[in-house]
C-alpha cells in the first residue's frame, strides 16, 4: 500500500486538511498528532508522511515522537479503551495486582488489544481519582476503587454491550 493512500476508515483528504490547519501552530507537531487521533481513534501510519512533509520534518522526527508518547496509538483501538492508572497513590491501594489481573483477565499487554476487538488496555499516569484508587478510566468514565471483581464485572458489560 503506497503511503499516500489512506488505509480504510482513513479520509486523506480529512488527514491532510488536519495536517493543513495544525501546521502554522507553535509547537504544531504534538497538537496536529491530538487531532489526528481525536478524529480517527489513532495516528495512522499513513499520516507520518503526510505529517513529516506539511511540518519540513523527517518521517523518521515524526515516527519518533508518535513512539516517545505513549498517549499516541499508532493502530486503531478496541471498542473500548481501557487504562489503569499506574501512579503512586494508585499503586499504594493496588492497582500493581489490579494491572496484572487485567492483563491476565484480558491475555494481552499493555498497548494491545483483544483477539475479540472488544478492548485495548493502556496505561497511565494519573486521572486525578487518587482518593479512590486504584482508578481506571473506561472510555470517558472514570471509575474508583478497582478490584479484581469488578474489573471482571466492567469488562463482562463491555463485551455484553456487542453481542446485545
Amino acid at each position: 500500500m503506497s503511503s499516500h493512500h489512506p488505509a480504510p476508515g482513513v479520509d486523506g483528504r480529512q488527514l491532510q486538511s488536519l495536517v493543513g490547519r495544525h501546521a502554522d501552530l507553535p509547537g504544531a507537531l504534538l497538537p496536529m498528532l491530538h487531532a489526528i487521533q481525536d478524529e480517527f481513534g489513532h495516528v495512522p501510519e499513513q499520516a507520518v508522511p503526510v505529517i513529516a512533509r506539511g511540518l519540513n520534518l523527517s518521517r523518521a522526527e515524526v515516527h519518533g515522537v508518535i513512539t516517545f508518547y505513549h498517549l499516541f496509538r499508532s493502530h486503531a483501538p478496541g471498542r473500548h479503551v481501557v487504562q489503569v492508572c499506574r501512579a503512586e497513590a494508585c499503586q499504594a491501594v493496588g492497582a500493581v495486582a489490579l494491572e496484572a489481573h487485567a492483563k491476565k483477565c484480558l491475555g494481552i499487554d499493555f498497548h494491545e488489544t483483544t483477539p475479540d476487538g472488544a478492548v485495548t488496555l493502556e496505561a497511565v499516569y494519573c486521572l486525578g481519582n487518587c482518593a479512590v484508587g486504584p482508578s481506571l478510566r473506561v472510555d470517558d468514565d472514570i471509575v474508583g476503587r478497582v478490584t479484581p471483581e469488578r474489573f471482571d464485572a466492567i469488562v463482562a458489560e463491555l463485551r455484553a454491550e456487542v453481542s446485545a
